[in-house]
C-alpha cells in the first residue's frame, strides 16, 4: 500500500467523529483525547458542557470492552432511549477515540464512553493508562463483551485494573478527598463492576439455576481459580443476555444499573465538580509519553504506566516511585544494589558511629571544616589534607592527621555505600571538584585583607600570611629591609627567607644551607638555616630560653610552611589572564564564562564594565545586583557563606 494511502487510512480511523444531537438536546463531547490531554480546561466549563451546574450530586458510569463490541450502542440504549448521543459506526475501525462524556438527568449519571481495547490505533500504552484513570473516577463500570464464552483476558484485565488502582491511585485519591473535604475518602469507595455478556448461540453463565446470584458466584470462582483478585471493586456482578434475533434486550442490564445508582451503602452521589477535579488530578500525576511496546496480555496495566520513567545512570534500574513525584519533593528511589561507576563517583561515605546509632548521616570530603575561616581552612587543608565532617559528630577524619600511619577512613570512621545515580541529580558532586575554586575564593579574601600594601598581591599575600603564623623569634617581614647576612637591600619582588635557627631574614644565597633544628621544635628533618647558624651548629645562646615557650607558634608555622607553597602557586597564577585561572578552577556544575552572555536572572547583557559572577548554588552566571546575598551551600561543598543568586537565596530560605 502506498504511503499516501496509509496516511489517508490512518487519518480516517483516528479522526474523532461528532455524534448527532438527540431530540432532548443531549450531546456528548470529547473529555480526554487519545494523548491523555483534558479537552475541558475548567470545572465551570465541565459543568456547563454537561448541563448539570445546578445538580447537587451525580454518579459516574463508564464502559469498557473490546473494539467492535458495541459499547457506545449500549450506552445509547440504556441511557438515551437509543438516540445517537454517543457516535456509533459500522466501520471496522474504532469510532471512539479518547473519552467522551454526556449527562443523563433522570438517573443523575455522567456517562463516559471509552475507546475499545486493542483497537487499530497508535499510542496503545497511553490509552491503556487512560482507561484506568477513567475507572478510578467511576462509580459504576460496565465491561461489555460479545464473546460467546468469557475468556481469561477479561478476568486478567479486571484484576490488573484492581491491583493498579489500589497501588498507584489510592494515595492521589486520598489527597483529593482531603482537599475537597469529603467525609469518606474516594480511595475507599471502589467502583461496582457489571460484566455484561451478550451471546448468540452459547448459554449464559448460571443458565438453568434458580439460586439467586448463582451467576455472580460462578464469576467470582473464575477469578479464584485463575489466582486473580478484585479487591478494589465494591462488587462484581454478572448480567447476560442471549440475542438470537435482534434487537438486544437491555432490560436486565438497565435494572442492575438502576439498582447500583440507588445503592448508597458503598458509594454516594457527589458534586460533578469533584469528578472533574479527580480526573484533573490524576491527569497531572500520571502523564508523559510511553514507549509503544507490544503489550503483555498477562499484565494489562504495567508498572511503567504509573511509575517514574527515570533510570539509574549507573545500573539502568528504573525508579520505583510514582510519576511526577519530584513535584512533592520526593527523591528518586530504586530497589536493588547499584554498581560503582567512576564517571559518576557514586560511592558515598556514611558516619559509622551515627550508623551504629540508627541514623544514616552522609559525609563528604571537604577542604576545610565548617568552623574554619576561609584562609586558615585552606592552610589546614594544605597541611592536614581533606576533612570528613559529620553533621552530628563534627570532624571525624583528616587524611594527613599524622606524619605516618594514617588509617583509611573506611576501615575506621566511615562505611561506604554505592548509591543510584539519577539524571539531573547533584548528590555526588560534593567532593574535591570545587576545591580549586575554594582556593581562589580564599585568595580573594586574603588579597582584600592586605590591599593596603604597596607591593603587588603576589608577594604581599605571602609576607602577610607568614607574619600571622610566624614563631615569636622570627623577625617580621615588614622589618626586614636588607639581608641579615650580606646586607643587600631587598628588591620589591625578591623573596625573603627566614633562618629556622636564629629567625633573621636572609636572601636565598645566604640561607641555602639545611640542617635539623630540633631545639626550635622543627623535628629531625633538615630545614633552611643561615650560614652562621650552619657553622655554629644551632641557634645563638642568647635565644636558647625563647625556644622553650613557643611550641604553639611552631605548630602554626608548620601549617604555613606547606600552605605557603600552595599560596605561591595560586598567587603566581595572578600573572596569567584571569579567564585561564577561573576556567581551571571552575567546578563541574558552573557554566563556563565563555558561554555566559547575559545575566541568568535579569537577562542584562554583560559588558566589560559589568562583571560576571557565578552563583555557588546553581552555577549560573549572574550580575552583581542579582547576586547580593551570601549563604552556605553545604550540598555543593560550601560550608561558609558564599555568593548566591536571588532565586537560589529564596529557595535556600524556603528549605530551612
Amino acid at each position: 500500500m502506498s504511503e499516501v494511502l496509509m496516511t489517508s487510512t490512518e487519518e480516517i480511523s483516528l479522526s474523532p467523529m461528532q455524534p448527532e444531537e438527540s431530540p432532548d438536546g443531549v450531546q456528548s463531547f470529547l473529555l480526554v483525547d487519545d494523548q491523555e490531554n483534558l479537552q475541558v480546561h475548567s470545572e465551570s466549563d465541565f459543568l456547563e458542557r454537561l448541563n448539570c451546574a445546578d445538580v447537587a450530586g451525580v454518579k459516574v458510569l463508564s464502559i469498557f470492552g473490546y473494539t467492535g463490541d458495541g459499547k457506545s450502542h449500549t450506552l445509547n440504549h440504556i441511557l438515551f432511549n437509543g438516540e445517537g448521543v454517543f457516535f456509533t459506526s459500522k466501520s471496522s475501525s474504532s469510532c471512539t477515540v479518547g473519552v467522551w462524556a454526556a449527562y443523563e438527568p433522570s438517573l443523575s449519571l455522567v456517562a463516559l464512553d471509552t475507546e475499545g481495547l486493542f483497537g487499530a490505533t497508535t499510542n496503545q500504552n497511553q490509552r491503556m493508562r487512560l482507561l484506568l484513570k477513567v475507572l478510578a473516577v467511576s462509580d459504576i463500570v460496565i465491561y461489555r463483551t460479545r464473546a460467546e464464552r468469557l475468556h481469561n483476558n477479561i478476568f486478567q484485565f479486571l484484576s490488573s485494573a484492581s491491583g493498579a488502582y489500589l497501588k498507584h491511585f489510592t494515595p492521589e485519591l486520598k489527597a483529593l478527598s482531603s482537599r475537597c473535604g469529603l467525609d469518606v475518602p474516594l480511595s475507599c469507595l471502589g467502583p461496582a463492576v457489571i460484566v455484561f455478556q451478550e451471546t448468540t448461540h452459547t448459554q449464559l453463565l448460571g443458565h438453568g439455576s434458580k439460586v439467586a446470584g448463582h451467576a455472580d458466584m460462578l464469576l467470582q470462582r473464575r477469578f479464584h481459580d485463575l489466582g486473580l483478585a478484585t479487591d478494589a471493586f465494591s462488587s462484581v456482578q454478572y448480567i447476560g443476555t442471549q440475542t438470537v434475533t435482534p434487537p438486544t434486550n437491555y432490560s436486565e442490564l438497565l435494572d442492575a444499573l438502576r439498582q447500583q445508582v440507588h445503592n448508597t451503602h458503598t458509594r454516594s452521589p457527589r458534586h460533578p465538580g469533584i469528578v472533574f477535579r479527580a480526573l484533573e488530578a490524576l491527569s497531572e500525576r500520571f502523564c508523559g509519553e510511553l514507549r509503544d511496546d507490544k503489550l503483555n496480555l498477562d499484565t494489562f496495566f504495567r508498572e511503567e504506566y504509573f511509575t517514574c520513567s527515570a533510570v539509574c545512570l549507573s545500573c539502568n534500574i528504573r525508579c520505583k516511585n510514582g510519576m511526577n513525584h519530584l513535584r512533592d519533593r520526593v527523591p528518586h528511589m530504586a530497589d536493588g544494589l547499584c554498581h560503582y561507576a567512576h564517571q559518576y563517583n557514586n560511592k558515598v561515605l556514611i558516619c559509622k558511629r551515627c550508623y551504629e546509632g540508627g541514623r544514616e548521616v552522609t559525609v563528604v570530603p571537604k577542604t576545610s571544616a565548617s568552623s574554619d575561616n576561609p584562609w586558615f581552612g585552606l592552610a589546614k587543608f594544605a597541611w592536614s589534607g581533606y576533612v570528613l565532617e559529620c553533621a552530628s559528630c563534627g570532624v571525624i577524619y583528616r587524611s594527613r592527621q599524622y606524619w605516618v600511619g594514617n588509617q583509611d577512613p573506611e576501615s575506621s570512621v566511615v562505611r561506604s555505600e554505592v548509591k543510584h545515580v539519577w539524571e539531573g541529580s547533584d548528590t555526588f558532586l560534593t567532593n574535591h571538584q570545587n576545591a580549586a575554586q575554594r582556593v581562589l575564593d580564599g585568595m580573594n579574601y586574603v588579597i582584600q585583607s592586605v590591599s593596603e600594601y604597596s607591593t603587588g598581591p603576589t608577594k604581599a599575600v605571602t609576607a602577610w600570611l607568614t607574619d600571622q603564623v610566624a614563631p615569636p623569634y622570627w623577625r617580621p617581614n615588614t622589618e626586614i629591609m636588607a639581608c641579615h647576612g650580606c646586607q643587600k637591600a631587598f628588591e620589591e619582588a625578591e623573596r625573603k627567607h627566614h633562618c629556622r635557627s636564629c629567625g633573621e631574614g636572609f636572601c636565598h644565597l645566604c640561607s641555602s644551607h639545611r640542617m635539623p633544628v630540633p631545639e626550635r621544635g622543627w623535628g629531625s628533618s633538615p630545614v633552611r638555616v643561615c650560614m652562621a647558624c650552619y657553622r655554629q651548629g644551632g641557634p645563638p645562646e642568647t635565644n636558647s630560653q625563647v625556644c622553650k615557650a613557643e611550641p604553639h607558634g611552631l605548630i602554626a608555622r608548620r601549617v604555613a610552611e606547606v600552605a605557603q607553597s600552595t599560596l605561591d602557586i595560586v598567587s603566581t597564577a595572578v600573572d596569567y589572564p584571569l579567564c585561564f585561572v577561573k576556567d581551571v578552577a571552575r567546578p563541574d556544575y558552573w557554566v563556563p564564562d565563555q558561554d555566559i552572555s547575559q545575566c541568568h536572572q535579569c537577562s542584562k547583557v554583560f559588558t566589560p564594565v559589568i562583571s560576571k559572577h557565578h552563583c555557588r548554588a546553581c552555577g549560573q552566571g549572574v550580575c552583581g545586583p542579582c547576586s547580593t546575598h551570601t549563604k552556605p551551600v553545604p550540598s555543593r561543598g560550601w560550608d561558609h557563606p558564599v555568593r548566591v543568586c536571588d532565586q537560589c537565596n529564596d529557595s535556600l530560605a524556603d528549605s530551612l
